[in-house]
């Protein structure tokens, strides 16, 4: 079934209606439904084992995430489909995220996801460890005969030097999707949305993955460390951030391989991939080089 037609039969709504695609999305397909006089915002999407996308997870996340006042309400569950209230906000570009303004806003966001959500979060939930998923990639990458096999043994010795870079870490409740889509702002407050690859996880992804998604300037990220931190920030986790930072772009990077050769959305993933590894192999040069 279309995943219009999914959002069209759901039995929540109260009459007839018919959904509006939301351009955007990179993994589900997205519909503004109104019904009843209300608005309301519409995921469509199944379990995506090659990314490690489980709905049962993004479900747990996304009421947690509610609970303590990041993202709307999650107000309908069915399989391959999740409802939530739909807001009235702008959706953020990297050139919205990345001023000092801006970062202000998101770093209270942040605190809460990782020191907040773990007491609402209910049931079995993941972890999301970053060099995991890459070695996981590597096996998808090579069973899709990838069009990138050439290049998977650097990526893993890439992966290997990073993640004994980045050291022991901390775990906290992750976001690990901090793209700038994947923030809005009403004009009152910003809200944190898609908790697809939501998890326990190390607070230098989310930081990491924050910057390198948005070009965040080095001065802005040393300063959302000591804030984040609360404390003067160390040549040791700096360079730990700075490991981590790759191996957020390394996994973008092949997450978008991965789609190349399994998504069936109308998105450019060739230029997305182009796009990502050009940013990964400047900022692997730079650490390299440190």
């Amino acid at each position: 079934m279309a995943a219009i037609d999914v959002a069209r039969a759901l039995p929540c709504w109260k009459g007839k209606v018919e959904p509006k695609p939301i351009k955007g999305g990179i993994t589900n397909a997205n519909f503004l439904v109104e019904d009843a006089g209300q608005r309301y915002f519409v995921r469509v999407g199944e379990d995506i084992p090659i990314h490690g996308v489980m709905r049962f997870n993004e479900c747990a996340a996304s009421r947690a995430a509610a609970a303590c006042g990041l993202s709307p309400d999650l107000l309908y569950q069915a399989p391959g489909a999740l409802v939530f209230r739909y807001i009235e906000a702008r959706t953020l570009s990297e050139e919205d995220v990345r001023p000092r303004a801006m970062l202000e806003r998101i770093l209270p966001l942040l605190r809460t996801c990782h020191r907040e959500m773990p007491k609402h979060v209910r049931g079995p939930v993941l972890i999301f460890w970053v060099f995991h998923v890459v070695r996981d990639y590597v096996h998808t990458l090579k069973a899709g005969n990838s069009a990138h096999l050439a290049d998977i043994p650097y990526l893993l010795r890439m992966a290997q030097d990073l993640e004994q870079a980045v050291g022991p870490v901390g775990i906290v409740f992750g976001h690990n999707d901090l793209l700038p889509t994947n923030f809005m702002d009403d004009g009152k407050r910003v809200w944190l949305i898609d908790w697809d690859y939501a998890g326990f996880n190390s607070p230098l992804f989310d930081l990491s993955n924050l910057a390198s998604n948005n070009g965040v300037a080095e001065a802005d990220e040393r300063w959302l460390l000591e804030s984040y931190f609360e404390r003067p920030l160390t040549p040791a986790l700096w360079r730990s951030y700075r490991a981590m930072k790759c191996a957020s772009l390394l996994r973008e990077t092949m997450w978008s391989m991965v789609q190349e050769i399994h998504s069936e959305l109308d998105f450019d993933y060739p230029a997305y991939t182009a796009e990502y590894r050009g940013r990964l192999e400047r900022m692997y040069t730079e650490f390299k080089g440190s």
